[in-house]
């Protein structure tokens, strides 16, 4: 199976003012998001997905350093950004990644794509780790079926719900990995400061110019607990609400 990971980044955002491009470890976030992406077992390509706006002229750059295409399309249309990024390129799945969440765990999500492929779902995600860590996993004929189909707002800004709305139309699947999650509210995405505040200090203590490892990340909240209370707090934008990216 020909698959492609599609990365969806804008450099505006509400809460976290061109969160993409804050720097991580030396590195522009995004960055990270996409060695992540580059890090998964089964991928033939990573896509970058952004918004046709001079303001993500930046992500240009990156993508040419990191050796990735560079898809620009709709600014707030996301379906649609990440059909077109992939449409007539011969891909059976994609996996879908949000810009960000730079620990985006490669390691469930190779599993999960080996796991997809085998039993043919046409949507795929990951069970029982963090927010912001897992990935979706969809088949071309399910995202085309969904972005000619879609008709409610929130279809257009999250890609996916159709899919997960309409379970007499696809076969879908969670993948386990059987992880150890001490901290069921855990948020390792980045949306706000404090995100990003706990996240800083992630990638201070355990980046190595190597993906990160999930198990690492949980191994050091475990043994430094109050770290856990920065973005405690933050409460989890709904899905009818713009993911700004």
């Amino acid at each position: 199976m020909k698959t492609v990971a599609v990365i969806q980044a804008r450099i505006a955002s509400t809460r976290l003012a061109a969160k993409a491009m804050l720097p991580l470890a030396g590195k522009p976030m995004i960055v990270h998001v996409i060695e992540r992406a580059l890090a998964i077992k089964g991928v033939c390509s990573v896509i970058l997905a952004t918004g046709i706006s001079a303001a993500n002229d930046p992500l240009e750059k990156i993508a040419a350093d990191c050796g990735v295409v560079l898809f620009r399309g709709s600014e707030d249309n996301v379906l649609e950004r990440f059909y077109l990024a992939v449409k007539n390129r011969g891909f059976d799945y994609i996996i879908r990644i949000t810009g960000d969440n730079p620990l985006t765990d490669h390691v469930s999500a190779s599993a999960a794509l080996h796991y997809a492929c085998d039993n043919k779902f046409d949507h795929c995600s990951v069970s029982g780790i963090p927010l912001g860590t897992g990935i979706e996993i969809v088949s071309m004929s399910a995202l085309e079926r969904a972005y000619r189909e879609s008709s409610n707002p929130y279809h257009f800004e999250h890609v996916t719900p159709y899919i997960k709305e309409h379970p007499g139309f696809f076969s879908t699947g969670k993948y386990s990995p059987g992880m150890e999650n001490p901290f069921p509210e855990l948020r390792l995405t980045v949306d706000t400061p404090e995100d990003f505040d706990l996240m800083g200090k992630i990638y201070k203590a355990l980046y190595r110019d190597r993906p990160i490892l999930l198990t690492e990340v949980i191994t050091f909240l475990m043994a430094n607990p109050d770290l856990v209370n920065i973005n405690s707090h933050v409460e989890q934008r709904p899905m009818t609400h713009s993911s700004n990216v």
